[in-house]
């Protein structure tokens, strides 16, 4: 049971969803009294307030909630920021009790691992009849964990770390997990992931996790696990260097999105591989201006080493590329310019098959963790020419930053043909219903659902 959510013959509170519209027939189907003690407390109905409503033994009775239920699916997530200690139930009808009940625990969320004297909350829903209490439960954990693993600061969560969370998730689903680290990487054709990490005491490596009956449709998840992001010789600014521990969210997004597809015993073979680096600072760092090697053989001449995410996943899309699997994602903080595009909430995906498109827009939809499709503009190849090398990994100008990224590592897919890469942030800077400030491994839900929808649930 998820230490949010209470069995269904627990006592709990109820709480009505209302509008300024309705909330007085709320309130005084409660009695009289519960509409005249709201009245006096100012309450109005505006979204995001809240009315206690107290019963004579001091107890609370109801809850009145000002939000739509019919209106944004994860307002629920803002009740636990709102409630005192207590367990408590939904009273009103929702549009989607089940996403409902998920925003909830999520907005429940709290990182407190560093904290000498955490606040510890008791507060806890009953779902409703209609809710898998199992399934919410099982992507609430799976979101929690994603998040860990984004707001642990570097000093305690580096390539190594990142290489133990993969095989503590493949003991417990007893999945196989190889990894090749430091050195290795040269002996085994990863190039591109041993010069990016190379400058770091802490060695590089790419972590590959199978699970799954090999039968089945072939599922493949790369995630960017950039540790910390110095920028290399382009050293970032320290206000840019700042979140950088979040550079390891599209990695994140990837585990989360693997535990998610495996608790729920998805009927695929899933594949997970991250790149684990820190881009660091010696003697032995990488150049601006140096050529490298590729495992597909590419050559890429180095114009930034502060682009370094996507030298690592071209290794790694190279490689998953090799057994063509039915499906191939890639989740990668990859590009600012994404950001200036569309923001934080919302990340760009690209892919040149409509018909992925359309599920991928349609999953993210389905379970509000929503996206939007970035055309893979073929013209702009020409921004990543280079006289000297096969390609050039960042643009020759200072537009569609987002887009040369994704033209950038497309290069390094040939035969998969159902295959999409999205530009996440991994962050919130702001707590919004459902989504604490801090990191958020996006698109992980949408991830699940379109498993399950394409591959059966």
């Amino acid at each position: 049971m998820h230490p949010h959510l209470a069995a269904a013959a627990t006592a709990a509170t109820p709480i009505a969803f209302v509008t300024s519209a309705d909330w007085e027939g709320s309130a005084k189907s409660f009695g009289d009294d519960a509409l005249r003690f709201a009245k006096a407390s100012g309450f109005e109905g505006k979204a995001g307030t809240l009315a206690i409503l107290p019963c004579l033994g001091g107890s609370i009775d109801a809850v009145l909630f000002g939000a739509d239920p019919a209106g944004d699916p994860m307002v629920a997530g803002q009740l636990p920021g709102l409630l005192p200690d207590g367990t408590y139930r939904f009273a009103s009808k929702l549009k989607n009790e089940a996403l409902s009940t998920l925003a909830f625990l999520l907005g429940a969320y709290r990182f407190t691992a560093y904290k000498t004297k955490p606040a510890l909350r008791h507060l806890a829903l009953v779902p409703g009849p209609s809710v898998d209490a199992v399934d919410v439960a099982r992507v609430a954990s799976a979101v929690a964990q994603g998040r860990d693993i984004i707001n642990t600061p570097a000093n305690d969560y580096g390539p190594a770390e990142i290489e133990d969370t993969i095989r503590r998730l493949a003991a417990r689903f007893h999945a196989s997990v190889c990894s090749i680290v430091g050195d290795d990487l040269l002996v085994h054709n990863y190039p591109m992931v041993h010069a990016v990490g190379r400058a770091s005491a802490r060695a590089p490596r790419l972590v590959d996790m199978t699970w799954g009956d090999p039968a089945h449709p072939k599922v493949t998840l790369v995630g960017k696990g950039v540790a910390f992001d110095t920028g290399g010789l382009n050293i970032k600014p320290d206000a840019a260097m700042l979140l950088m521990k979040k550079d390891m969210g599209g990695a994140a997004t990837a585990i989360a999105a693997a535990e998610m597809i495996m608790a729920a015993k998805r009927k695929v073979r899933l594949r997970l591989i991250v790149p684990a680096v820190e881009n660091s600072i010696s003697g032995s760092s990488f150049r601006p201006g140096d050529i490298l090697p590729s495992r597909k053989g590419i050559t890429v001449e180095i114009g930034n080493t502060d682009a370094e995410g996507r030298l690592i996943l071209g290794d790694a899309l190279a490689l998953a590329d090799e057994e063509s699997p039915d499906l191939m994602l890639d989740f990668a903080t990859l590009t600012g310019a994404a950001r200036v595009a569309l923001g934080p909430d919302l990340p760009p995906f690209y892919t040149e098959s409509d018909e992925l498109a359309a599920a991928i827009a349609m999953s993210g939809d389905n379970v509000a963790d929503p996206v939007w499709r970035m055309p893979l503009w073929k013209p702009y190849d020409a921004m990543l020419s280079s006289k000297i090398a096969d390609v050039n990994h960042v643009s020759s100008g200072a537009f569609a930053g987002s887009i040369t990224a994704a033209l950038f590592l497309k290069r390094f897919v040939e035969k998969t043909t159902h295959y999409a890469h999205f530009d996440v942030f991994g962050w919130v800077p702001a707590t919004k219903p459902g989504r604490p400030e801090g990191g958020e491994p996006q698109v992980a839900r949408l991830v699940d659902r379109l498993v399950a929808e394409r591959y059966g649930a």
